[in-house]
């Protein structure tokens, strides 16, 4: 659970299912993802709600019983927000707002407001904007009057039927002129992309919270915001990185996450090209994170659908000065501490038999930097030959923060 409470938060109360496809302990995972999630949107979460079912109640998504439940504690205890970790249909959402009279989001819902909230350029606005109207366009009965304003009041009825079909052309037209605007945008940074020139381009890929912005500062020497907060980085960055003598564009991307909703894949397409159209990827991991394989799988399968899961890869595994674990041993009189497992044991685990290079470092700390800018040096040479073969030109490594201390 998150301590951290500030006076302008929303309270809030989180629900999800236990199913057959969905085990008691994923769940568990979910739910802590959910409350970061809400926790990053500007809410504390007061409460869990959880219940056994075979399938989401096509109605309420939970049973009549937990939602009498859910509704009772809402009142009792002021809640004004219940989030749902799954996505809702049109009619969920409508009932159950009738039944416990608070807003009602879904985890697309509220991704979707953080999105928002941390858009900053045009670009980035546009793209959430579109997501935003293709996620409403199926709940307009229960989300709107106008276009303009939203509904007021809890618990109203939808407006009428004539009304309803205006806003939806409204929308339908709104969203039309979006995805014309974000074809013109993708044009330009397509050309932008071309302008760059044959200089080898490396993405940072991972799960959101990773550590990818705070490993960009550290290589590109540059100020990209950082944040412990899921969704720190929408907008992409590219920065021109040298290390030795040998120059790459290094771009610092969107993080992924678990259950991410169409919409934003959709709207993201230009983002996810940075990624497509890379020459190596740069897998982040938080490896202090307790479901930090299922965020490698999550990463994956998103690198499949967009096709870039055949590109030259190094795993960077981040935050080791974070990392603890637990005695196996119940003889082992050894505290487990943050600091027991030195790199020596990290290059013994499973972890560094991976396919790929693998390095264990801390982006907060540059604890093995040395290593792991050699083994993104030696990747990007081999791109470098491959596509200069006659280059006369003789690169040599050497490590660029050792340099400027022998300079100073």
């Amino acid at each position: 659970m998150l301590e951290k409470k500030e006076h302008n938060y929303e309270k809030a109360v989180l629900v999800g299912l236990i199913t057959k496809d969905q085990d008691e302990e994923k769940l568990s995972e979910y739910m802590d993802e959910l409350e970061f999630l809400a926790y990053t949107a500007g809410a504390t979460v007061e409460k869990r709600f959880t219940q056994k079912l075979s399938q989401p109640d096509s109605r309420t998504f939970v049973g009549s019983g937990k939602a009498l439940e859910i509704k009772d504690y809402v009142k009792e205890n002021e809640i004004g927000t219940v989030i749902f970790d799954d996505e809702l249909s049109p009619s969920q959402l409508k009932n159950l707002e009738r039944e416990l009279e608070v807003k009602i989001l879904d985890r697309t819902n509220l991704i979707l407001d953080i999105f928002a909230q941390r858009a900053q350029t045009s670009y980035a606005r546009t793209q959430v904007e579109l997501a935003q109207y293709e996620y409403l366009l199926p709940r307009l009965t229960r989300m709107w009057t106008h276009l303009e304003r939203q509904r007021g009041g809890i618990g109203m009825r939808g407006p009428g039927e004539t009304e309803i079909e205006t806003d939806r052309r409204i929308i339908r037209d709104r969203i039309s002129l979006l995805k014309d605007k974000l074809k013109t945008i993708d044009k330009q940074m397509a050309t932008q992309r071309n302008n760059r020139g044959k200089m080898v381009r490396v993405a940072l890929v991972g799960y959101t919270n990773v550590g990818k912005s705070t490993l960009m500062n550290s290589l590109s020497k540059s100020e990209v915001f950082a944040e412990n907060k899921l969704f720190a980085t929408l907008d992409t960055t590219v920065r021109k990185v040298v290390i030795g003598n040998l120059p790459f564009l290094l771009t610092d991307t969107v993080g992924f996450i678990r259950k991410l909703p169409t919409q934003l894949v959709e709207s993201f397409k230009s983002t996810l090209d940075e990624v497509r159209e890379a020459d190596l990827l740069i897998h982040v991991v938080d490896i202090s994170h307790e479901s930090f394989e299922d965020h490698i799988d999550s990463v994956n399968q998103i690198l499949q659908e967009i096709d870039a899961h055949r590109k030259p890869m190094v795993m960077v595994f981040n935050k080791i000065d974070d990392f603890s674990y637990e005695k196996k041993d119940e003889d082992d009189l050894t505290p487990a501490t943050k600091k027991n497992i030195s790199l020596e044991e990290w290059k013994k685990t499973w972890m560094a038999k991976s396919k790929h290079p693998t390095v264990f470092i801390s982006a907060l700390t540059k604890e093995n930097f040395p290593e792991m800018k050699r083994m993104i040096y030696d990747e990007v040479m081999k791109i470098h030959i491959s596509r200069f073969p006659y280059n006369d030109f003789l690169f040599e490594y050497f490590d660029n923060d050792e340099e400027e201390e022998n300079n100073d």
